[in-house]
């Protein structure tokens, strides 16, 4: 797999961003980044994290990764298939949490673009998302990574908790068609 190299796994300098794959060892850092995207309420329709075993075995284990900073996780990314049917084979969707303390520093763009390039790889032509419209800062990440909005959904699911608990959300379907595959 080729990661570009401003997210490459070689050593790093102390305080800079270090992408590689997620191990098990990692679902504790995971699972506190994740629950506290869902607690944000513009994260996922998800109510709680899953168990590891749960997300180990809905997530393709080649497309996982996590950012760390001196060992520390500061976010991760993982990809779903979209389908069982052969002719989606190619077409992926993905998440991207960074822990909030970290936001705004390239954490999401280095595991974004680690994703890219492993998916490529793997003759992934599609990754595709849901994202709150409210979302923003996820939005222009995308834009500026090669993501379109595709469309709108409307209404298309209820929160299930928390302080938005039974209000209808929009999400916005934005995907990349990779130009290498």
């Amino acid at each position: 797999m080729t990661i570009p190299a401003a997210t490459s796994l070689h050593a790093r300098a102390a305080g800079e961003v270090a992408i590689r794959h997620m191990t098990e060892r990692d679902w504790p850092s995971v699972r506190e980044i994740f629950t506290a995207g869902i607690e944000s309420g513009h994260a996922t329709f998800e109510a709680k994290a899953p168990e590891w075993g749960q997300f180990d075995a809905s997530r393709l284990e080649e497309h996982r990764f996590v950012a760390e900073v001196n060992g520390a996780v500061l976010g991760w990314a993982a990809v779903s298939a979209v389908s069982s049917r052969a002719a989606y084979s190619g077409v992926v969707e993905h998440s991207v949490y960074v822990a909030g303390r970290t936001r705004g520093r390239g954490v999401g763009k280095s595991l974004l673009r680690a994703l890219i390039a492993s998916t490529e790889s793997a003759g992934i032509w599609t990754i595709q998302a849901s994202v709150f419209p409210e979302n923003e800062a996820s939005l222009r990440l995308h834009k500026a990574e090669g993501f379109v909005i595709v469309g709108r959904r409307e209404r298309i699911a209820r929160m299930p908790g928390g302080p938005r608990a039974g209000q209808w959300r929009d999400t916005v379907l934005i995907e990349r068609r990779s130009s290498v595959v």
